[in-house]
């Protein structure tokens, strides 16, 4: 985390794109903020859009608002994200969900930063610095088709990874103080962390990193058996690992491939499907397998599709 640091710092003078790389909640939106307060633009506005929080059709208005009468129910002109940016900080986060058609948009912006509202006409000049980031394989989606190579190489003029939580451990006590604090302070508590729950908070792996970490310190909190139910939370995980490892002793080598490549599929499958919205026409194209044949694999991994998002 200091080299990230100092790599903020050395930048702090540019308007350099800048692409953020990590696991989900890693901190990434934390880190796009560090750039913006250490840069010139500090005293400008930061906005940011989750792309992936945002239906594909209301996207582009979004980003570059609209002129009245666009579209059904575009009863006055709006001003899009870039123009609210203006002289400040645009933060894109989870850029892989753009889809292609806006991808070659965004990329002629980022060229000359000029671009015309949604049924608009006339050209708009803006100036912001774009930072953006995501929790995706890029390189493998520009592989599939699904992510541009030159709008890839134009976000990643400074390319910062953010490290899992799990490989920065010694820095767990101090994040899990700060946010005692933080919600000491909102819950009106007085909640203390022992010596073996911050030891045990340093065993845990993490998958949700620092996010999944304020969780549990608002959980301990605010319940009165917290620390008790945060120390469950680290066992748990012991017990599971312990369990596995048992499970992988026991297995013959032919077992243990099998369910490997179960998995490895299950988790390609998963990743294809969400990238393409769930289009599992698109899928099948990609993954070079029948429309059948996904079917099967989508039924035998379990797998289905998330919740549709109210209008």
């Amino acid at each position: 985390m200091r080299a990230i640091g100092a790599i903020i710092e050395s930048i702090s003078d540019t308007d350099t794109t800048v692409l953020i790389r990590g696991e989900s909640g890693v901190g990434k939106d934390l880190i796009a903020r560090a750039v913006h307060r250490a840069s010139t633009r500090r005293d400008g506005p930061f906005v940011k859009v989750n792309c992936a929080a945002i239906p594909q059709d209301l996207l582009e208005s979004q980003l570059f608002g609209h002129e009245k009468g666009a579209f059904t129910g575009a009863h006055r002109r709006k001003l899009g994200q870039f123009e609210y940016a203006n002289k400040g900080t645009l933060f894109l986060d989870e850029i892989a969900e753009l889809p292609l058609a806006l991808q070659a948009k965004l990329l002629h912006v980022l060229q000359d930063f000029r671009f015309s509202r949604v049924g608009g006409h006339g050209l708009i000049d803006v100036d912001a610095r774009v930072i953006a980031a995501t929790n995706r394989d890029l390189e493998a989606a520009m592989e599939r088709g699904l992510f541009r190579e030159d709008l890839y190489y134009r976000l990643n003029v400074v390319e910062i990874r953010v490290p899992p939580l799990r490989e920065r451990r010694d820095e767990i006590p101090a994040l899990a103080a700060y946010f005692l604090a933080k919600f000491n302070a909102q819950y009106g508590r007085k909640k203390q962390l022992s010596a073996d729950t911050i030891a045990r908070l340093q065993e845990y792996q993490w998958s949700g990193n620092v996010r999944e970490l304020e969780n549990a310190v608002r959980r301990l909190v605010v319940l009165t058996d917290g620390e008790q139910a945060v120390q469950a939370l680290a066992g748990a995980r012991r017990a599971t690992i312990e369990a596995t490892r048992t499970t992988t002793i026991s297995e013959g080598l032919r077992d243990i491939a099998r369910r490997g490549a179960r998995e490895a599929e299950r988790k390609a499958l998963a990743e294809v499907l969400d990238r393409v919205g769930w289009n599992r026409a698109e899928a099948s194209r990609i993954l070079k397998v029948s429309y059948k044949t996904l079917l099967n694999k989508i039924s035998e991994c379990g797998l289905k599709p998330p919740p549709r998002r109210e209008p």
